[in-house]
């Protein structure tokens, strides 16, 4: 097994598991995508119950260090998207079922 999927992978394994041609699979990936997007961009939660949930949330300003030169620098707060995993896909990695 590969070590990861990307969307060509994920497009492929969609076409077979759903009996679609690949350009249909395309396609609903891409919309897919397209709604996590649009959701992220509006601050709206997605929750896949047992898969996973992303949301939108606020990262405070700290205080941080210049890798490369070891400077002490200030970065600022900023909005970021937080991913948490379902039981279903914590029980998969787990190997249960």
């Amino acid at each position: 097994m590969d070590k990861y999927y990307g969307k060509t992978e994920i497009t492929a394994s969609v076409a077979q598991k759903a009996d679609l041609t690949r350009e249909e699979a395309k396609k609903a990936v891409d919309a897919f995508l397209d709604t996590l997007l649009e959701c992220a961009q509006k601050g709206i939660d997605v929750r896949l119950a047992g898969y996973f949930s992303l949301e939108r949330v606020e990262r405070a300003a700290r205080s941080g260090r210049n890798p490369q030169t070891g400077e002490a620098m200030e970065i600022p707060a900023r909005e970021i998207v937080k991913l948490t995993a379902g039981k279903t896909l914590k029980d998969a990695v787990q190997g249960n079922k």
